[in-house]
């Protein structure tokens, strides 16, 4: 995109929205925050924790709102997430959703975000937003760019335009943006690659972390949070002059933790990134094509080096028994385009499953796509309507069916919150996990 190169002369600061409390209603009857009432207004609260388990309830305070985690967020790539409006998104009761730096940089272009506003006001959502920072389109347009330690030189995927994101610039596009959570700059390795390549790509994005981050303070006048962990995991030492806000009164900075599926790697770039301080930590370059035990260890490589007070967040997946295996490691953040991607192929997720709504065997089927739904599409529709919808390639089956895969994954999450408010998550981690069968319709997702 033209005048990519002096994007910092040009851009606004985006506006430090006013923080919401985090709420006061009691929860569950072990659900008080363990913190001081003085610390109630903290970006990240821990809540409770599984004896069984590393899974965590908490709550994440952003300038848009209060997330309960474990939390699914539904990817809107384009500021829109597929099929669905803001009102149906509060319908399912999504608590964030998930916008893409790289792709609206592209189009429709910041002169427009910014004439409306910001994104919330553009797409008229009024929840919190988080921005991936163009990282994983690094990865994914591997054929359209040239990296360098300045930063990635793409050809714009829809006119081929050269453009230029550095660090500093993802950093500007995420504060026009408005966005609560806006995630550093990084590289996303390949699977496979060889360990020199993960090191040299590594050492990179730590460069760059520093960079974004640099960047953030400058935007915001120093308000930005960055915080650092008032208890360090084992081993990490705390980062050198720190800057914190109490209140979440600005855009929130993620850093994110690469390293392939080499250990050591993981480990090193854990412990840098926290050395650099950020408000939450993102376990990234997973979901790439490796195997889901290389997957599952690259997250139990990285965990352990991430202070116990910040969210954590794993990028671009999962399954539902993925999501909640994970959670079980310690992860409170997921996003995923399965849910939406597979609705519009015409793939259902149920507890029992996942259902391609396009066999025969649903032909005259007068049951509902899953008993004990309570989205619109299984309490007005059978499955055979449903399937003829998606035959005939009518837009409303695409749209209930995401619906409803938007409704499983959503309430998966809350039902995992429940579990671990009653103490109970060790069972519903088996209930879920061995009821869950695959019928070839699960695939590696895209961010």
């Amino acid at each position: 995109m033209r005048g990519a190169r002096n994007i910092g002369t040009k851009l606004r600061v985006a506006r430090i929205f006013s923080a919401l409390q985090p709420s006061e209603t009691r929860l569950g009857r072990n659900l008080q925050p363990k913190r001081s009432e003085a610390a109630s207004r903290r970006v990240f609260q821990l809540l409770q924790t599984d004896p069984s388990s590393k899974a965590r309830r908490a709550r994440l305070t952003t300038s848009h709102g209060v997330i309960e985690t474990p939390a699914f967020m539904p990817v809107g790539t384009q500021g829109s997430v597929k099929a669905m409006s803001p009102r149906e998104l509060r319908e399912v009761q999504a608590q964030i959703i998930l916008g893409n730096t790289y792709h609206l940089f592209v189009r429709p272009g910041l002169e427009v975000i910014r004439h409306f506003g910001g994104l919330h006001r553009f797409m008229k959502w009024d929840g919190p937003i988080l921005t991936d920072s163009g990282g994983y389109q690094i990865f994914s347009l591997a054929k359209l760019r040239k990296i360098t330690d300045d930063g990635v030189h793409f050809q714009n995927h829809l006119d081929g335009t050269p453009t230029f994101i550095s660090p500093e610039i993802a950093m500007e596009i995420e504060a026009t943006l408005g966005s609560d959570i806006a995630m550093v700059l990084d590289e996303c390795p390949p699977w496979p690659c060889e360990r020199d390549y993960a090191a040299r790509s590594l050492e990179m994005t730590i460069r760059w972390a520093k960079r974004c981050k640099q960047r953030a303070l400058t935007l915001h006048g120093g308000a930005v949070a960055c915080a650092v962990p008032s208890a360090p995991a084992q081993g990490i030492a705390t980062p050198i002059n720190p800057l914190r806000t109490a209140d979440a009164t600005a855009q929130l900075v993620f850093g994110i933790v690469q390293g392939a599926t080499f250990a050591d790697l993981r480990r090193e770039s854990a412990e840098a990134t926290v050395q650099i301080g950020f408000d939450g930590y993102a376990i990234g370059g997973v979901s790439v094509g490796e195997p889901e035990p290389e997957m599952m260890l690259a997250v139990e490589n990285s965990e352990p080096f991430l202070p116990a007070d910040k969210p954590r967040y794993v990028m671009g997946l999962g399954t539902p028994p993925q999501m909640i295996e994970l959670i079980a490691r310690g992860v409170d953040m997921f996003d995923c385009v399965l849910p939406t991607r597979l609705a519009r192929n015409g793939t259902a997720f149920t507890a029992a499953g996942t259902l391609n709504l396009k066999n025969a065997e649903f032909t005259m089927d007068r049951g509902p796509l899953e008993e004990g739904c309570a989205c619109p599409a299984c309490r007005e529709f059978s499955r055979g309507y449903l399937r003829h919808l998606l035959k005939a390639e009518e837009i409303l089956g695409l749209r209930l069916l995401t619906l409803h895969n938007l409704h499983s994954y959503l309430d998966l999450m809350r039902r995992a919150r429940a579990a671990i408010e009653e103490g109970v998550f060790a069972a519903f981690r088996r209930e879920v996990v061995g009821r869950y069968a695959t019928r070839g319709n699960d695939v590696q997702p895209e961010s």
